[in-house]
């Protein structure tokens, strides 16, 4: 017989409810303890000789996410066609298709009656998160090489590779997407070969689930397991770190050396803090909380750490009455493209800049510190890796947060040397000298450059010539390639890369060429800074700094698109480029002017000359005077990418 419980409501009413309800929550619960027990209990009787932990190294949409929805559903950690880009967490990823955070998932997969526990790191893909790409990598033994089976190695591909060679990675090559009807397995193969050495590739499609059971036993039989030692005193690298509003920082941590659990007490090597563990687990593919973390183990670690800044990328952890040698690799984070961001009108000031300090909590790479502008008010100056870093952190601003920010022209760091010898690095246009007799103490002006790796089809080469030619490129190295790509590279201004260099080399290309490129320091050069004066005052927001043969066509270019934006004011207002001292470019904005001759009768010229000298005199009082009022949406409208 089933029992009613009547259930008291705020406005008097009885609603009368089953009470197995609260039981079924209460079995659900247990279950759920059940099974956590259980996963801890057969991790604790896996040897660390059977622990396996690898990333996934590829090109920008060859696969990686699909291929790690596929082998989660393998291992039973996910029900399969349960959800899509399981470790694509942000909605930014899943919109892109590309990986932006390094995320990782613990596996058990049992091969010949033996359980293995395979840690997972999912790593993205471009250039501008090579760093999130190396710290996973450092705490692997191994990678998979995943590449496509009809467009072949690419040029992240090529980078990646490197990289994850560079640090001993074991890799095991795997060919995706051969049931597309270009797929070409015996060249993609030949071309594994001929480029990394690399044999015996395992030929899936990861999408529509062909042979991805072989991806599993490759990973046991080929990567090497982690080299550990559980009795040793604990050392761990800092992989990643998120903020959690309840929690605070979450710490994902790879486990070198001992174990860490609830209690021990731990002390960052980079900054001397010291911490006492709340609670460790894994993540399967949330947070399952266990017991410990042990050598060769990836796994989260909550601190009570309040502060993100604290949590630096590739710091290492240690017991405090244990302190260990702190590990190699760590550095702090170098961004390369810097953007002002200032409220938009009617936005609040406050709020936008919690929200910005939110999203930095959860990405150590954007740099943040604030600065005023004369045009725009108090704002921020931003820091990021690359343009699609700075593409993602808008997007997910303006859509996670509801953010509404103007953003100035990205620009990058130039270098200043004194004629003492002293050098300082520019990140802000509006610091940057004019070159007149008040910046005679100027021995040196720098700027960075890349290194920028091409690969096309020999149709296109003349198309990709070109466009680094007029990008101020020059080319060093050009290859043809086995597999009938050509591989191209440059020496290009870091500032031409950020310009949109690789939206435009997309276009010439038809979409077939890939873009990598790597740091190739500072090279002086003729640079200058280009200002858009309103009526002889300088608008520090729109200030740019560029190479001196720019200046002319941009000089012109910028007074006809400004002027575009600018409403009519009661006098008369001039637009002007200047570089130095010298005017590139003027315009004038017409006075919005009153008829005063509209009652006047048409012979009355005497009166109609007096009106209209009374009128121009008092719109010249007015100019001298006046403050141009500069509306917010002509500097959006400016600012703005064509």
């Amino acid at each position: 017989m089933l029992t009613l419980r009547p259930q008291v409501t705020r406005v008097g009413f009885r609603l009368w409810r089953p009470i197995f309800v609260r039981g079924a929550k209460m079995k659900r619960k247990v279950e759920s303890k059940e099974a956590t027990k259980d996963l801890e209990e057969r991790i604790a009787q896996i040897p660390i000789d059977r622990y396996r932990n690898f990333s996934i190294v590829a090109h920008v949409d060859h696969g990686k996410s699909t291929l790690s929805d596929r082998l989660l559903e393998l291992t039973g950690v996910i029900e399969p066609g349960s959800n899509k880009q399981v470790l694509d967490k942000l909605d930014v990823e899943r919109e892109r298709g590309i990986t932006v955070k390094a995320q990782t998932c613990t596996m058990i997969y049992n091969h010949k009656n033996k359980d293995y526990l395979l840690h997972l790191v999912d790593t993205p893909g471009h250039v501008d998160f090579r760093q999130e790409v190396s710290r996973s990598y450092a705490s692997c033994g191994g990678a998979l090489l995943l590449v496509d089976a009809s467009q072949g190695v690419q040029a992240q591909t090529v980078a990646n590779f490197h990289l994850a060679d560079d640090l001993g990675l074991e890799l095991v090559p795997v060919i995706n997407k051969i049931d597309l009807p270009h797929a070409d397995v015996p060249r993609v193969t030949e071309q594994l070969f001929d480029m990394f050495g690399l044999l015996d590739p395992v030929a899936i499609s990861a999408k529509a689930g062909l042979h991805v059971e072989k991806v599993l036993p490759a990973i046991v039989e080929r990567i090497p397991p982690p080299t550990g030692k559980l009795d040793q005193p604990l050392k761990s690298l800092l992989v990643d770190s998120w903020f959690d509003p309840f929690l605070g920082v979450i710490l994902l941590v790879h486990i070198v050396d001992g174990k860490v659990s609830k209690g021990t007490k731990i002390m960052s090597a980079h900054t001397g803090f010291k911490y006492e563990v709340k609670e460790v687990g894994i993540m399967y593919p949330e947070r399952v909380s266990t017991k410990n973390l042990s050598a060769g183990q990836l796994g989260y670690i909550i601190t009570g750490m309040k502060r993100s800044q604290d949590a630096h990328i590739g710091d290492t952890f240690m017991q405090v009455n244990h302190p260990v040698e702190a590990l190699p690799g760590f550095e702090e984070v170098k961004p390369m493209v810097f953007l002002g961001a200032f409220p938009a009108e009617g936005a609040n000031f406050e709020q936008l800049e919690e929200s910005i300090e939110q999203l930095t909590l959860n990405d150590r790479s954007v740099t943040l510190q604030k600065e005023s502008s004369n045009a725009l008010g108090q704002g921020w100056r931003l820091g990021f890796l690359g343009t699609l870093h700075a593409s993602v952190f808008k997007e997910r601003l303006e859509k996670e947060h509801g953010g509404s920010l103007i953003f100035t022209a990205p620009t990058v760091p130039y270098k200043i040397v004194e004629k003492d010898g002293t050098e300082r690095i520019v990140t802000n246009p509006d610091d940057f000298p004019q070159m007149t007799s008040g910046a005679m103490g100027v021995k040196d002006l720098q700027e960075p450059f890349v290194e920028a790796t091409i690969h096309t089809p020999p149709e296109y080469v003349g198309q990709v010539v070109q466009l680094c030619q007029a990008f101020r490129g020059q080319q060093s190295d050009v290859e043809y390639l086995a597999n009938g790509q050509v591989c191209a590279k440059f020496l290009i201004p870091l500032a031409e890369l950020v310009d949109d260099f690789f939206g435009k080399l997309k276009g010439a290309t038809k979409g077939y060429a890939s873009l990598d490129y790597e740091d190739a320091g500072y090279q002086s050069s003729q640079i200058v800074k280009l200002e858009l004066l309103v009526n002889g005052n300088s608008v520090d927001a729109l200030a740019k700094v560029m190479h001196v043969s720019q200046v002319d066509e941009k000089g012109r270019i910028w007074v006809d698109k400004f002027k575009e934006y600018m409403r009519y004011q009661l006098f008369e207002i001039i637009l002007q480029a200047r570089c130095g001292n010298r005017i590139i470019a003027r315009s004038t904005v017409k006075a919005k002017r009153k008829d005063v001759l509209h009652k006047l009768h048409a012979a009355d010229i005497t009166r109609r000359k007096k009106l209209l000298a009374k009128q121009k005199e008092g719109k010249n009082r007015m100019q001298s005077v006046g403050r141009v009022h500069i509306p917010q949406e002509a500097y959006q409208g400016f600012l703005a990418r064509d």
